[in-house]
């Protein structure tokens, strides 16, 4: 009986369709309503696409991303307007976000608290660390929450999840790109003077982005299964801010304890980018090991959201 049914299935799926191409071979015995003979043409018993499980070990799917790289400029566009929509002063915000911050820390660490900073004046040393972190800290914020916030377009519509943590991180950077306008004339105001080390800061710019998005991507998997995380990541943050070198350098931590303080990747990222602007000597071993361990973090956080994400729909 099972045999009888697979025999009338696979035969009706081998369906005659009318061709239109007067070229084609007519089929002995097949009219049309008129009586005519029909030209006839068989679906190919073959799949002509084939829908399987990866078998790699880190599944990126890379040419899909780029395939869809539209939808992922259309995103982050998307972002950076309804960031600055009814806003008074819409991308100062951007601006303003660090500036204070540095006014704050510059009066309270370096007037009153005098912390060294090797040489470097308060306002630009507190603010060049500050447009890294705030890019950070807002890019791995909106990472983790991106999938929670877009799950109408999770449960209706097929393309690579992996764009929406990316778009939100992306836009981030319109407002990194804002804020150094500042830091542009405030080291201008200061008479740094610009030398080639200014050619690094593109790679660590790529690497503080790269690193941003593992963290982001790792963590807006976690959030779709665990709503935990996004009350505890501005906790994280802040916490995380303390630890890295933004109010002080990492020379003043005493030298027993500084391997701590390398094992934060934002360490030699931030202490990287201070050397190239203020012409310092860079320390490579650190910088090294941010490299290394933003790669690591980087492929876990791809493998761990593409092995998640074929549960997405059903935890959101």
């Amino acid at each position: 009986m099972s045999a009888k049914n697979d025999g009338l299935v696979s035969e009706s799926l081998r369906m005659k369709v009318t061709a239109t191409d007067p070229t084609e071979t007519e089929t002995s015995g097949s009219c049309n309503r008129d009586g005519a003979p029909a030209h006839t043409q068989e679906l190919p018993e073959n799949p002509v696409v084939v829908i399987e499980a990866s078998r790699r070990l880190i599944p990126l799917h890379l040419p899909d991303l780029w395939a869809y790289r539209e939808l992922l400029y259309f995103l982050m566009w998307r972002d950076i307007k309804v960031r600055y929509k009814q806003t008074v002063l819409g991308a100062l915000w951007a601006i303003l976000q660090p500036l204070v911050t540095m006014i704050i820390f510059a009066y309270f660490f370096g007037i009153l608290a005098k912390l060294p900073t090797e040489g470097i004046p308060y306002p630009v040393f507190f603010y060049t660390g500050l447009t890294l972190w705030t890019f950070f800290s807002n890019a791995v914020i909106s990472g983790a929450n991106s999938l929670v916030g877009n799950s109408n377009l999770i449960t209706k519509v097929y393309f690579p999840r992996l764009i929406i943590p990316s778009a939100a991180i992306g836009a981030g950077l319109v407002d990194f790109g804002i804020a150094s306008l500042l830091l542009v004339g405030l080291l201008a105001y200061y008479h740094f003077p610009v030398t080639w080390s200014y050619l690094l800061l593109a790679p660590l710019l790529v690497l503080t982005t790269m690193f941003s998005l593992g963290i982001g991507i790792w963590l807006s998997a976690l959030n779709v299964r665990y709503r935990d995380v996004r009350y505890a990541l501005p906790f994280l943050i802040q916490i995380w801010m303390f630890v890295s070198p933004i109010i002080y350098p990492s020379s003043l931590v005493p030298h027993e304890w500084r391997w701590m303080m390398i094992l934060n990747p934002l360490t030699g990222i931030i202490e990287g980018y201070r050397a190239c602007l203020f012409n310092h000597p860079l320390q490579w071993p650190a910088l090294g090991y941010s490299t290394a361990v933003t790669i690591l973090i980087f492929l876990f956080a791809c493998y761990w959201f593409r092995k998640m994400e074929r549960n997405f729909a059903e935890f959101i």
